[in-house]
């Protein structure tokens, strides 16, 4: 996962320009990193307080070493090093693929297919290492990507030549007790046995999502490796007599590792044909994100002085060039992977965020960069059109009747729907996961003010100035904001997605008790924390959203396996779970992706899917639903309106059925098919339904399509607006004008 440089990271090592961080331990820190050439590497360095050990600058020396022997088929190819250096350094290939232990957790266990190519493999690599005489010592499920060419091994820390024991007293305990052979256990010689053994607990952990001995402090995972069997449960019984011969507690049982390679697969077919479909998808929107992704590094501390409450937040920064811009031909085959980002706003309503695929009709003109107002429309319902860097993970969020606020390169930006024209932009607010709006009120999350000794607050942002306020300090969540997602404030209570101390993440409610003074920001305290498995808070298809309705929280999030959407009610004082439903997809369609917003009314928590259902807010049952006896199979996420509820139906149109009862009111087809990812809208008397071939709007009345739009977008998303459409497509902003006739 990518994370924001802190503010006391290097602007750059060894030439190579840092982009974000990848993760980081006791010895080290690696960055996602550009090489002058233009390469994508991921650079690992040494902390400054340890270069000056020599001992421990021998051991970096050696992990470089280790992985040019292991080289680019089983390893991160090792493109540049400097041991010596002021850090040391070690740049690499960036694998596009995720740790074994994320894709476990996201997607469960592997099937047995997968855990077989994946062993073979690792087993090859290991193989290769212990044919140049080097054993890793801390094989583990982090520390093995997989990648849609194979798995490779990474982090050769604390690698050493077989037989040479000087610099295991020194630095970070050698091994992960969890994975440790029982003679590396006990202090003894670790041999390429050991690197087998702990190859059979890695694959125990992907073919069951446990470890061969559990977890738990440290001494007692080491009893358990020196004394106990392996726990075995969930692996599937042909793996078991394989596994267990190669976790034997005598190293001379264990097979080699040509000989495990050679048990557990025949090396036939290409690695990624064995991979289950949720992995090869990560793998996609890895490469994705490193296309996305635009660096951030927070001022400094002097930069993130207190301000006063009301002080307004203006200090424009000058706007650089797209990332897009700068990457070289390199980085091309990482756009022809990158998924569009387009999405359709329609005001009024909180947004939308599942983007459609409606075909591009090709080049339009646009206007000079950072110059608002009309340019030549691709349909005379086009008012304007904006050129804007915007984030592709945050739909526009509309506030008030004529404002939205949109996520760009600089900021959190204020676009006005009418001309299109910048009103302000808070360059304080940079991630898409931190803002909310109700519609009416705009909230942001931010690094808290120095002196009260917190690291989040929580601002409301000025819809006419950009000004910003500080509404609450989180006096109980000492993490940075990147660790928070915030989902919603309703009244008086924050509610957020939060990493903990063990990193893992939760969903936390804050309430933010009464101010004790009015120039005074209250404090937040936490109510209460509840875990929240696999969340992948830069997903956008791993969104969670929230809202209150009938003295409810729902929570709705599309499933890990991208099955199904998985809702659920709680006490909003307590965070108790009330219900839990699992709505199935339409296996025939696309995966459901989290909807934008959640269709709800005082009585029913409307979805879609293979049918339209209501769910009742009161116990989650099925309260009603419709199109179990219909041909198409396939609806998208409703919307909700005066008594109504519309949804996009799979090859032909929009349904209009009773809330109350789910009886159907009225159907009309549209031209072409309905994009069934995307839900309708209602704006006036007309139905808008999104299309494979564009915009289609079916007069209320009539039931007939009255006029369509071809957007110049890849995807979109529709909310409820009155009079007028905005889309952001992740380079502009355009304004369409629903009053005007084709």
């Amino acid at each position: 996962m990518l994370s924001p440089l802190t503010h006391d990271d290097p602007v750059a090592v060894g030439g190579h320009l840092l982009m974000a961080r990848l993760g980081g331990g006791g010895m080290g820190t690696v960055y996602l990193a550009r090489s002058p050439g233009g390469r994508t590497v991921a650079l690992k360095t040494l902390h400054a307080h340890l270069a000056s050990d020599p001992v421990l600058r021998s051991r970096f020396r050696l992990e470089t070493d280790a992985a040019r022997i292991i080289g680019g088929h089983h390893g991160a190819t090792v493109f540049a090093a400097d041991p010596l250096g002021d850090p040391p350094w070690l740049a690499t290939e960036y694998v596009l693929g995720p740790p074994l232990d994320a894709a476990v957790s996201a997607y469960g266990p592997l099937p047995e297919t997968s855990v077989r190519a994946v062993g073979a493999a690792l087993a090859a690599a290991l193989g290769q290492l212990h044919a140049s005489e080097v054993v890793h010592r801390d094989l583990k499920p982090s520390n093995v990507l997989i990648g849609a060419d194979g798995p490779k091994i990474i982090d050769f820390g604390i690698a050493r030549a077989a037989g040479d024991d000087r610099l295991t007293r020194v630095g970070a305990a050698a091994g992960t007790p969890a994975y440790m052979s029982p003679e590396q256990a006990s202090g003894q010689e670790h041999t390429p046995a050991g690197d087998v053994f702990a190859l059979a607990g890695v694959l125990v952990h992907a073919a069951s999502g446990h470890g061969p001995f559990g977890t738990g402090a440290p001494a007692d995972l080491l009893y358990r490796v020196r004394y106990t069997e392996p726990d075995l449960s969930g692996v599937p019984g042909a793996l078991v007599p394989t596994l267990a011969r190669a976790l034997d507690k005598d190293p001379a049982r264990r097979p080699t590792a040509q000989e495990f390679a050679a048990w557990l697969h025949d090396g036939r077919g290409e690695f990624a044909d064995h991979l289950p479909e949720g992995v090869l998808t990560e793998i996609a929107r890895r490469a994705t994100e490193v296309w996305h992704h635009r660096p951030y590094r927070p001022a400094g501390p002097a930069a993130n002085a207190p301000q006063p409450d009301t002080a307004p937040d203006s200090g424009r920064r000058p706007r650089t060039a797209s990332r897009r811009r700068l990457l070289t031909a390199g980085g091309s085959a990482l756009a022809a992977t990158a998924v569009g980002g387009g999405v359709w706003a329609l005001l009024r309503e909180p947004p939308a965020s599942a983007p459609g695929a409606a075909p591009s009709p090709g080049p339009v003109a646009t206007a000079a960069p950072g110059a608002a107002g009309p340019s030549t429309p691709a349909d005379k319902r086009q008012s304007w059109r904006r050129t804007i860097r915007t984030s592709p993970l945050l739909t526009p969020v509309a506030v008030g009747d004529d404002l939205m606020a949109v996520m760009t390169d600089d900021g959190l930006a204020g676009i006005g729907t009418v001309k299109g024209e910048e009103r302000w932009i808070v360059p304080k607010v940079r991630d898409p996961r931190h803002v909310h709006s109700d519609g009416k009120a705009l909230y942001a999350l931010g690094p808290a003010a120095d002196p009260y000794g917190h690291r989040v607050s929580v601002y409301t942002v000025d819809a006419v100035g950009g000004t910003i306020a500080v509404t609450a300090m989180f006096g109980e969540f000492d993490r940075p904001v990147r660790d928070a997602s915030l989902l919603g404030v309703f009244g008086d209570t924050v509610v957020l997605a939060a990493r903990g101390d063990s990193g893992g993440w939760r969903l936390l409610a804050v309430g933010l008790g009464e101010s004790p003074g009015g120039a005074v920001p209250r404090t937040g305290r936490q109510l209460w924390a509840r875990p929240l498995e696999a969340y992948d808070p830069k997903s956008a298809d791993d969104s969670v959203l929230a809202t209150v309705a009938a003295g409810r929280l729902i929570l709705a999030r599309r499933a890990a396996d991208g099955s199904a959407l998985e809702l659920s009610a709680r006490d909003p004082r307590t965070g108790e779970i009330a219900w839990e439903s699992s709505v199935p997809a339409d296996r025939s369609a696309p995966a459901p992706r989290t909807p934008g917003a959640l269709a709800v009314d005082g009585r029913h928590v409307y979805v879609g899917g293979a049918v339209v259902r209501a769910l009742r807010i009161g116990d989650g049952g099925t309260a009603w639903s419709f199109g179990a006896d219909r041909t198409a199979g396939s609806y998208s996420q409703p919307a909700v309106r005066g008594g109504a509820v519309y949804a996009a139906e799979k090859d032909r149109g929009a349904v209009v059925l009773d809330a109350a009862k789910g009886t159907p009111r009225w159907t009309a087809r549209t031209g072409d098919a309905p994009d069934v990812r995307v839900p309708p809208a209602v704006s006036g008397k007309h139905v808008l339904v999104m299309c494979h071939g564009g915009l289609r709007a079916i007069d209320a009345g009539s039931r007939r399509e009255d006029w369509s739009f071809r957007p110049p977008a890849t995807g979109m998303c529709l909310q409820e607006s009155w009079d007028r459409l905005v889309l952001v497509d992740g380079e502009q902003v355009l304004g369409v004008d629903l009053r005007k006739r084709s």
